[in-house]
């Protein structure tokens, strides 16, 4: 290699060194500049929260997601030394409380206790007031509620084989009730008839009460309520209990099947609910949320506090809460859109 070459070589070399060390400041530079905003996402749990956090449901007090929320809000006021405030916001299906929610800073300040609703909502109504699946981030689904599928005793049916037997024999002959039409113990018989290709008759009602009276007097001959709400007439044998709609046996009612196992394999219909937050959370608060509130589900007080109301604590991590809803989502849109509902 002659001396020009060589020349330029360490020209080269030279100058490629200098380029490094300009990248290199430049990238210090940066890093000087944006670490204060970093290292504050990353310690900011230690410091929240720092003032009283707001947990909504939109339900009335008393009952299912309630019931939750204020098992889960006790634990949390201890665990972050800052009072939990339920606060309940019912009205429009759900999408009041819901909608208040996806409009709150996203500052970790305010929490949901979503419900299946969320998921059912988007295909009943006409006009929704914020985005299902981008305006709310998941935390944990905290607990699901199997229905129970009854029967009066006057139906000749022991178990499901026998119920759909008889179902078959006699197309739109059996006659099923529900709290109203788009309500959860609706769907889950529309899904139940969908997927065992059955006829069967709808007749909605102002609320689970008066349907499970007129069940219990005849006047309908089966339905899928809530198993606290069935739970007393199944014992004095008012009604017959066939199985359970959940995937699993209910720890609460062990020995009743469930209606995958009696000749629907795969079959799964439940009310579920589960924290939330407006969507942009810091990451490492939801991370906060998360851990707080999955020790507070596995807590053994809250565990009793649940199967008194008839509910499974799920507690299962952010990803999997989000695959959840989504399933839910695409199942009862498929199940709305065949039952050919139509929005109110």
């Amino acid at each position: 290699m002659g001396d020009g070459a060589r020349h330029l070589r360490v020209v080269g070399l030279e100058a490629a060194v200098m380029a490094s060390a300009r990248g290199l400041h430049f990238v210090g530079m940066v890093f000087a500049l944006c670490a204060p905003a970093w290292l504050h996402a990353q310690t900011a749990p230690a410091r929240w929260p720092e003032r009283p956090v707001r947990f909504i449901v939109p339900f009335p007090p008393g009952g299912g997601s309630d019931v939750v929320a204020r098992a889960v809000a006790i634990k949390l006021s201890d665990a972050w030394a800052q009072q939990v405030v339920v606060d309940n916001r019912p009205g429009a299906a759900t999408l009041l409380g819901t909608d208040l929610a996806a409009k709150a800073p996203a500052d970790g300040y305010t929490l949901l206790m979503a419900s299946s609703s969320y998921a059912i909502n988007p295909h009943l109504q006409k006009k929704m007031p914020y985005e299902t699946l981008k305006d709310h981030a998941p935390v944990t689904q905290a607990a699901y509620q199997p229905y129970v599928f009854v029967t009066h005793p006057s139906v000749p049916a022991r178990n499901v084989k026998e119920f759909l037997a008889l179902a078959r024999a006699k197309p739109g002959t059996l006659n099923f009730g529900s709290p109203g039409a788009g309500s959860g113990g609706h769907l889950a018989v529309e899904h139940f008839r969908l997927a065992s290709n059955t006829s069967m008759t709808h007749v909605p009602y102002r609320g689970g009460a008066p349907a499970l009276t007129d069940l219990i007097a005849g006047q309908i001959q089966f339905m899928f309520p809530t198993m606290l709400a069935v739970a007393p007439h199944t014992r004095t044998g008012r009604l017959r209990s066939l199985a359970v709609s959940s995937v699993k046996r209910s720890s609460v009612m062990p020995d009743l099947p469930t209606i995958a196992e009696s000749g629907l394999p795969g079959f799964e219909a439940t009310s579920w609910n589960g924290l939330m937050t407006p969507a942009g959370v810091p990451a490492p608060i939801i991370a906060k949320i998360y851990k707080d509130a999955v020790q507070a589900l596995r807590a053994p007080d809250v565990r009793d506090k649940l199967a008194a109301d008839g509910a499974e604590p799920v507690a299962n991590s952010p990803e999997e809460f989000s695959r959840h809803i989504r399933s839910e989502f695409e199942k009862w849109g498929r199940v709305i859109k065949a039952a050919g509902l139509r929005a109110e």
